[in-house]
Order: C-alpha cells, then sequence, then structure tokens
C-alpha cells in the first residue's frame, strides 16, 4: 500500500461565469505528487505541467496565485497522456492523500470531462491531511494553511508554495514528521464527486468517535427530511436506538439541522444534518452522530431557543403582513364601494329625462 500525496493547480474562465464551460469550470494545469510508502518513506515523485485545451488564457486571480504563465505551458503535453501517465504511476489500490477537499472531486471532474476511464471506488475515501492535523493538534475544526504548518512544524521554507510539486512536497513532510498519526489516519474523508445513485447505495461509516451517513440525491431538502434513513437517530458506538430529548430542528440559514439524543449506555448524542447540493438543483445529505459533551448539549439548547426565537419572529411578521393586507384589501374593497356608488348617482342623473314643455300658458287660453 502506498500513499499518494498529491496536490493540482488549476485555471478558470478568463472571463469570469459568464464564459465559463460548466462541465469543466477549472482545468487542471499542473499535477505534482509524493509518493510515501506504508512507513511513510518517500519512494517516488511525479510533476507534470498542461498544455490546456479548454480555457487558453490565464485568469487574472489565477495568475496572481500560480507560478506560471501560458508560455510555460506551451510545450507540455496535454490532460489526457498526462493523467493516463499519472493514474499508472499511482499503481493499485493507493491511498490518496490532500491538503483539503478541493483536488480529488477536480481531478475526477477533468477525468470524466475528457473521457479518460478511472475506477476510483465507492464510497471514494481518503486522507484529508489538513483535517487530520486539526484534529491532532488544534481543535478539530479549524483548517489552517498549508504554509502555517509548515511554519508552526519548522520544515525549511526553501521551496515556493501554490505550485503543485513544492505544495505536495511540504504536505509529505508534514504527514512524516506527524507525532501520533497512526490512530487519526483511521479518519479518512469521504469524496462526494461521485454520490450514492439509489437507496441501496447509501452508506454510513463508523469511526472511533463518530460515524458519518451519506444519501443520494433528493429533488429538495423537504423531500431529504422526510426520509426514515435521513433522520434516524442511532448510537455511532453501539449501534441502539436512542431517546429524542430534542428533535431536529434548523440552524441558520436552513441547511443544517441539529438534534439531541440520549443512549441508555452511553449517555447524551448529538446529531447534525449537513444538506449539500449536488451538480443540479437537488440535494444530498451527510449526517454524524457523535458523543455529546455538557457543552454540546448547552450550544444545541441555545441553538433550538435561537431557532425558536426566529420562529417566532417570522411567524409575527407573517400576522403583521397578513393584517396590514386585511387592511389594505378592506381600504380597497371600501374605495371600490365608494365609488361604485358615485358612478350609480351619476348613471341616475344622466337617465332622468329633463320636462322639455315650455312653462306658461296652455294652448287655447
Amino acid at each position: 500500500m502506498n500513499y499518494i500525496v498529491f496536490d493540482l493547480e488549476w485555471n478558470q474562465s478568463p472571463g469570469g461565469h459568464v464564459r465559463e464551460n460548466p462541465k469543466i469550470p477549472f482545468e487542471i494545469l499542473e499535477i505534482g505528487a509524493v509518493k510515501l510508502n506504508g512507513r511513510r518513506k518517500v519512494v517516488d515523485q511525479f510533476h507534470e505541467t498542461i498544455k490546456p485545451l479548454v480555457y487558453t488564457r490565464m485568469n487574472r486571480y489565477t495568475q496572481k496565485v500560480v507560478h506560471m504563465d501560458m508560455r510555460d505551458l506551451k510545450n507540455s503535453r496535454t490532460f489526457t497522456p498526462v493523467a493516463k501517465s499519472f493514474l499508472k504511476w499511482c499503481g493499485k489500490n493507493p491511498v490518496f492523500v490532500t491538503w483539503g477537499p478541493s483536488d480529488l472531486f477536480e481531478l475526477q471532474r477533468n477525468l470524466e470531462y475528457y473521457h479518460i476511464e478511472h475506477r476510483f471506488p465507492k464510497p471514494f475515501l481518503y486522507v484529508d491531511l489538513q483535517k487530520l492535523y486539526s484534529l491532532g493538534y488544534l481543535d478539530g475544526k479549524k483548517r489552517p494553511a498549508l504554509h502555517e504548518v509548515v511554519e508552526a512544524m519548522n520544515i525549511p521554507q526553501d521551496r515556493p508554495f501554490h505550485a503543485a510539486f513544492d505544495d505536495a512536497w511540504y504536505t509529505a513532510q508534514i504527514m512524516r514528521q506527524m507525532e501520533g498519526i497512526k490512530p487519526l489516519l483511521s479518519y479518512k474523508s469521504v469524496d462526494y464527486y461521485h454520490l450514492p445513485e439509489k437507496k441501496e447505495e447509501e452508506f454510513t461509516l463508523n469511526f472511533k468517535t463518530y460515524s458519518k451517513f451519506v444519501s443520494m440525491l433528493y429533488p429538495d431538502k423537504e423531500a431529504a427530511m422526510q426520509e426514515a434513513s435521513v433522520t434516524d437517530l442511532k448510537c455511532n458506538r453501539c449501534g441502539r436506538p436512542l431517546e429524542v430529548k430534542i428533535d431536529w430542528f434548523s440552524g441558520t440559514g436552513g441547511s443544517m439541522y441539529y438534534a439531541l439524543c440520549e443512549c441508555p449506555k452511553h449517555g447524551p448524542v448529538k446529531g447534525k444534518i449537513r444538506l449539500r447540493k449536488g451538480p443540479g438543483e437537488e440535494v444530498f445529505v451527510v449526517k454524524t452522530i457523535k458523543a455529546a459533551t455538557e457543552q454540546d448539549v448547552a450550544d444545541i439548547e441555545e441553538r433550538q431557543q435561537s431557532a425558536q426565537e426566529r420562529r417566532h419572529k417570522r411567524a409575527e411578521k407573517e400576522r403583521a403582513r397578513r393584517k396590514a393586507r386585511k387592511a389594505a384589501l378592506a381600504a380597497e374593497n371600501k374605495q371600490k364601494a365608494k365609488a361604485r356608488i358615485t358612478q350609480q348617482k351619476a348613471k341616475r342623473s344622466r337617465s332622468k329625462k329633463p320636462d322639455s314643455a315650455p312653462k306658461g300658458n296652455k294652448k287655447g287660453e
């Protein structure tokens, strides 16, 4: 088994979103990788730049970040031969390692755009070293920049950042120097490029401290939240059904849901649902179940209180709007009624025939 520590640099439409190709919004310009064996020793490396075929001018924001321009790429191979070389170089059953969640997603999107066959597993698990560093050295939530960790670990900064091979090299050095990394390596991340296509393909990953469920695509969040597989609550450690203390409720923005439960064996448990957008207008669910600390319990209770206050304010505003609409409609109807009465009076006045006979003595008098 080998670890493939890799990084990509890519370009995007120089004309902005209006001129973007939606099938390939980010076109890969460079692939850099370091191969580590099971003992995290460097055994090989890969580096190639790529001649672009979709966006042949550099986006001005990309130009500020990457250390290259189009003149540097004119003699490079195009993506198809480079990608095939890279996949062959990776070997069988590699474990991909990245700094952050973006690179594997964009690699697969470029592979599909150029119709290059790849046989990544489903679910596709990888090592997000940025997340593991946070779990091992920080609070598990913060996602530090690569250069911050390189500096914190006193790794010599004798290479530039934001170059594919150099960033891959720095990531590999961090992985090699992280103490106590072995238990952290079990906390693999899930790539969401290829999602479950039907309910039978939905899956749950059980880690030491939490479980993660990934759903298929649903038309909208209302449809997703009606599914039992989405809202089901079971202990991540023993699998028992949980006693619900606070049922699923929506946080700010409506894309996050929270629940608080009790396991008869393991105590308080929290649930979190993140609704994520799919390739179109559809959504999928990432649900995590985890033991809850006293602080977690307090946070969820506070979130619920805030959610209830927001609902109450929305309900008050809706009542006020309905009242205002009702008053406006009544005033409008009153004006219409007055207008009708005025019109009727005018019509009666016009229809009344005037007396045309001359006033004075009658004929023959």
